[in-house]
This record gives structure tokens, sequence and C-alpha cells, in this order.
């Protein structure tokens, strides 16, 4: 016998009499068999080496319209520049292209742009390291052309996030405001370039919605949030602040946006619907709009031709006003795409429109609106490829199931469930989809008219894996009620009924693969234990030598002989939420709770095996697969709810 590295707890020991390596997650030995061929060679000290591919960010789904606004511009270039988890997007409608800036570690929470139009700041949330260690909150200005870091500010000032950052836009933009989520809502401002804070101040104990600078005068700023609107003066390096005052008119429980006309009148938008206008300079209100939407007025962006648009809440509806303040046309954001969040002035009458359900749309006041960015609502995890084509599956929480295209980025169709969705697989033919909710139902689709074929319920727990044997005979459906429901399947996926279930594990069901020859699967639990099954009898493979040499069709068990080299030192058996092996047989991909992805070679049976590591998540990364011709890898965030396409290069 040999160990690895000696005196650890979290050894690993290889027994060549066994032919078996043996690693332990949280103090608990995992047994795992090494097939014959490889036995003889077998060694615990051979360096694995990486692979020579790499991934590259190629396209990001989803936007983060729920939770943050005015995070949505057009560039000079012709790209809208917006962000979704730790990814700012420079995005060509025109080209159907996308550029990414990868600076940040975790959430990005804001984001502004230099009036030379060239230079960005997006501010983050705290995060940590893979050790547990605080990844403190800042703000990276950064060059959109070249995607090069120019400062970082405010490592070891801001607490908890940096939700607001503004430019000046007189003085030639050279200072920056930013508010954190610190109690007291700091707002500091900033030389960006010298990297150094001029001065800051307590805003507010509520919460901070908008900083900005006024446009002609550097020395004023305005900040608002819950119930307050500051109008900020900064003087001889001091910050001093005199509230909006609201007299006879209602107060509302939130200033929710802020634009400035030509004349620099400051218009404000609030939660009760109004518009209110703020004379030049003054902290009264000159000019209200009552009730200008029904439900919060969440967007206001004043256009180039000095007209205003404005984006409501609950009436999801887009207003143009003229320059006296009179209604001149609106028009409604379909339902689906939910309501009005933030709202940008194109080329010529173009608009774009953000909304609170995570879309991007495209259009204008005349024409209306078509769908640009099709996003997740809430948390990820079900994402399954196509068997044959270039379309994969999402479905989450949010009770939504999109088929898309890997080369138009679209969704090809999208579909509502009843229940929030877990997990999914393709029939091997393609046509058929099963998706696995967190209720214990499961459901299958007909992927060309994405109509309901059948739905069964199985428990009353989640469904994390529904998988489909390779020759298409059977569909396995893990539970976390620690039971596999073993199906037979007849007409090309269309009719299934229930063989009967393979009970054994002591803990919930967390992947399942199946053999090259569907003689057999394997499956992972939450208390990582491995167990083999013949779906023919619903029963236990306990003789190691009949799975031992088993090809499997797939590598989406975390636990295995040809993946445990995924494992960190000291690794927490959750760390690792999925992986995937390339169709050819020489990439594993694995996606963490640390916001990355790291791409192994395959077999990955050294401990501790190195590999190429990639951020652009947030926090927990989900699930991960390869399209059908390995020249993707898509991955999917948990609660930034965004989908990345990385090609394989």
């Amino acid at each position: 016998m040999s160990s690895f590295g000696p005196g650890k707890t979290k050894e690993v020991i290889f027994s060549m009499e066994e032919g078996s390596v043996k690693m332990f997650l949280r103090g608990r030995p995992v047994l795992m068999l090494i097939p014959d061929e490889l036995a003889p060679t077998y060694s615990l000290d051979t360096r694995s080496e990486p692979p020579s591919s790499r991934l590259k960010l190629h396209w990001v789904y989803g936007y983060r319209g729920r939770d943050c606004r005015a995070n949505l511009y057009l560039l000079p270039t012709g790209e809208i520049v917006y962000f979704v988890a730790s990814v700012a997007v420079l995005y060509s409608v025109e080209e159907q292209r996308q550029r990414h800036y990868l600076g940040h570690n975790d959430d990005i929470k804001c984001l502004a742009v230099h009036p030379d139009m060239v230079t960005i700041a997006t501010g983050q949330v705290a995060g940590t390291t893979k050790e547990g260690k605080p990844l403190p909150p800042h703000v990276r200005i950064w060059d959109s052309v070249s995607l090069s870091t120019l400062h970082v500010l405010g490592l070891g000032v801001f607490d908890r996030a940096v939700c607001c950052v503004g430019f000046s836009k007189s003085n030639g933009g050279n200072l920056l405001c930013a508010v954190d989520e610190s109690n007291d809502h700091m707002l500091s401002v900033w030389d960006w370039a010298k990297e150094a804070k001029v001065v800051d101040g307590k805003c507010s104990n509520e919460a901070v919605l908008v900083a900005t600078f006024h446009p002609t005068d550097p020395t004023s700023l305005i900040t608002c949030g819950k119930s307050h609107i500051y109008f900020w003066s900064l003087e001889g390096g001091s910050l001093s602040k005199r509230q909006g005052l609201f007299e006879k008119h209602e107060k509302p429980k939130y200033v929710l946006c802020v634009t400035f006309l030509e004349g620099g009148d400051v218009v404000t938008g609030d939660s009760g619907g109004n518009l209110y206008v703020w004379g030049k300079g003054g902290n009264r209100i000159t000019q209200a709009v009552l009730g200008a939407h029904d439900g919060g007025v969440f967007g206001l962006c004043a256009l180039r031709d000095g007209t205003l648009v404005s984006g409501g809440g609950r009436d999801r509806r887009v207003v143009l006003w003229g320059s006296d303040y009179s209604k001149l046309q609106e028009v409604e954001v379909p339902e689906d795409f939910g309501p009005v969040r933030t709202v940008a002035e194109g080329r010529e009458d173009t608009l774009y429109v953000g909304t609170t359900r995570n879309s991007i749309l495209q259009g204008s006041i005349h024409t209306g609106f078509s769908l640009l960015i099709q996003g997740h609502v809430e948390e990820l995890w079900g994402l399954a490829a196509h068997p044959s084509q270039a379309q994969f599956v999402t479905c989450g929480q949010d009770k939504l199931v999109h088929l898309w295209s890997a080369e138009s980025h679209q969704p090809l169709w999208s579909r509502s469930i009843e229940d929030p969705a877990r997990s999914a697989g393709f029939h091997p033919s393609g046509s058929v989809l099963a998706v696995g909710t967190v209720t214990g139902r499961w459901l299958l689709l007909d992927t060309e008219t994405h109509d309901l074929v059948a739905i069964h319920t199985d428990g009353n727990e989640q469904i994390s894996v529904v998988s489909f044997s390779p020759d298409g005979a059977y569909l396995a459906v893990g539970s976390h009620d620690n039971l596999v429901y073993v199906y037979t399947v007849d007409q090309g996926g269309r009719k299934v009924s229930r063989l009967g279930k393979c009970s054994g594990h002591s803990s919930f069901i967390t992947h399942l693969d199946w053999a090259h020859d569907s003689s057999c699967f394997v499956t992972n639990s939450g208390d990582y234990e491995i167990l083999y099954w013949d779906p023919a009898t619903c029963k236990q493979i306990t003789s190691t030598d009949a799975v031992r040499n088993m090809e499997w069709a797939t590598a989406t068990c975390v636990l295995g002989f040809g993946v445990f080299g995924i494992w960190s030192e000291g690794a927490d058996g959750t760390d690792i939420n999925a992986v995937a092996r390339s169709h050819d047989g020489k990439l594993l991909v694995s996606a963490d709770d640390f916001g990355k992805v790291h791409l192994f070679s395959y077999p990955c049976c050294q401990p501790r095996a190195s590999s190429h590591k990639y951020g652009g998540h947030s926090s927990h990364v989900t699930n991960v697969a390869f399209l059908w011709d390995d020249s993707v890898v898509l991955t999917t965030g948990g609660k930034d709810t965004s989908v990345l396409q990385w090609r394989v290069v």
C-alpha cells in the first residue's frame, strides 16, 4: 500500500491487492474501483497534467434586472453594456457578438459609463475565497475597448457591497461617487485616476438606489432611495446635504430613479407612480405629474431630442413625455418579460429595456418591443445538452423551461410548468425531454411542439436527476427520498411504464450515469455512497467484478475512480455540484461552490489533479454539460441565474 500525503487525515489510500483507491470526504471513506487495464501501472504519485485544451467564454445568457437598476447603456461601438453574475457583457446586437470583462470575482451590483463613453466603472459585492476568506467589495474601472483594468478602488473601504456608482459628468469626469451597503450606506467621492478617496459621508440608514452627479455642476450630487432624496454639495473637501422637500405632495415610500433634463431640471420617479420635477439647483418640487404610472416608476431616460421616457413597474408601460410633460405615446411590454427596470436610448429611435424578469428587450415606442436577451429569474439547476444538435435546455426555480440554440443564442421555445424545476434529460432520439421538479412530479415534453406528453409523480421530494439509458429503453428518476424509480420506455420516449424502484441508498440521490450498453447504472448519494444497479430487476449489483471494467456512457457522478482528482484537499463533499466528461473521453469539467469552472484531463484519477480554472459565475456553479460535438461547454449559475457558454479551444 502507498498513501498520499503522510500524516494527513484526508489521505488517499491505494490498495493494489483490491484494485481500489479510497478517499475520504468529511472523514467518510469512499471506495473506488480501478479498471483492470489501469491497475498494474497505477500510482498515486504520478503527476497529472492539465489538458492542452482551454475554455474561452463565448456567450453569456441572462441579465441582472431583478434587483439592480440603471445598468444598461449603449456605447459608441454599437454595443450595449450590462452585467449578470460577475461578468460585464458588451453585446453588439448588429454583429451578434459578445465581449466580456472578467475582472470581478463575485456578483456585480452596479455600473456607470464615463462621459468619454469608453471608461466604465462596475461595483461588486463582498465575496469569499475557496478557503472561506473574505474578498472585499470594490469598484473596478476598466477600458471598454481593450477590456483592461485601469484602477481598483476601495479595497477594505466598502462594506458588504457597492450598490451605486456614478462618474462626474463635467470637469472631465475625474470624480466617481459610490455608495456601499453598510448600515449607514456611506457615500464616498473618489479621484479615480489617483485611486484616492476625496471625501465620504453617511448617506442614509435606509436603502440607497441611485447616486449620481449633476451633469453640468461638478460640485452637486443626488442620492435617493427608501423615503428620501438628498441634494449634496461637494465643497472644500467636505460633503453637505439638503433633504428634498415634498411639501404639499405625498412623500413616496421610495424615490426609485432620477434623470436630468437639458435645462438642468431634475426629474424623479417614485413608488407612487409620480414624476416630480425639481427646479435647477433647488430642493423643492416645481412641477408634478401625478399617477404617471399605475405602480412604481422604475426607470427614466432623457432622450437626445429633449423628450423623456419613463418605464413602469406594475403597469409595464413605456411612456414618452413631451418637454411640457404631456403624454405623447405609450406602449406596453409583454407580460412574460415582467415590469420595466431600466430604459436606455439606442441609435435613432431605438430603445433598450431591461426588465425585472432578467430580460432585455429592443424596439421603440412606435413599434413595440421584442426579446433580445432571455434570462431565468430564480435559482437555476436544470441543464441538459441535446444528443445530436447544437441545442440545450435549462430549467429552474422560476418554473420555466427554455430550449436554446447554442448557435443563435436565442430560445427556440420557452414554456412554464406548474412546479419549480430541478433536473432535465433528453431521450437519445432528442424528440422527448424529461424534466424533474422539486415536488416529486416529473414531465415528458415533446421537443418539437413543446407539448406535455406525460406527467408522473414519484415520492414527494425533489427529483435531482432524470436520465434515459443510451439505448432509450429505460428512464431512471433519482429522488431526494433516497430511491431511484426505473421506467421502461416505448414509442421513442413517449410512453413510459414504471418497472420498479431501487432502494439501498441511505441518503438522497445526487448523480447517475448509465453504462454504454445500458446494462447497468451507477448512482451517487448525499452521504458519498457509490452504488451500482441492474435496471431490469431494480436490484443492487454488489459484485465488484461485474462493474469494475464497465464502460460508462457519461461521467456526471462526482464520485468515482475516473473523476476523484477533482476534489481538493480537505474538500467538503458538497463543494462540487456537477461534472461532465467530453464525449471523446479526453476532458472533464467540474462546477463548484466558489464560482469556478475547472477543466481537467480525463481520466482524472490522481489526487488533487491540476486543472485550468475559470471565473464568471458568482458563488454556486450548479451544473455543467458538453454539447454533443464537444465544441462547447455550458455552465449554469445557481443564484446568479446565468448560463455561460464556453468554447473549447
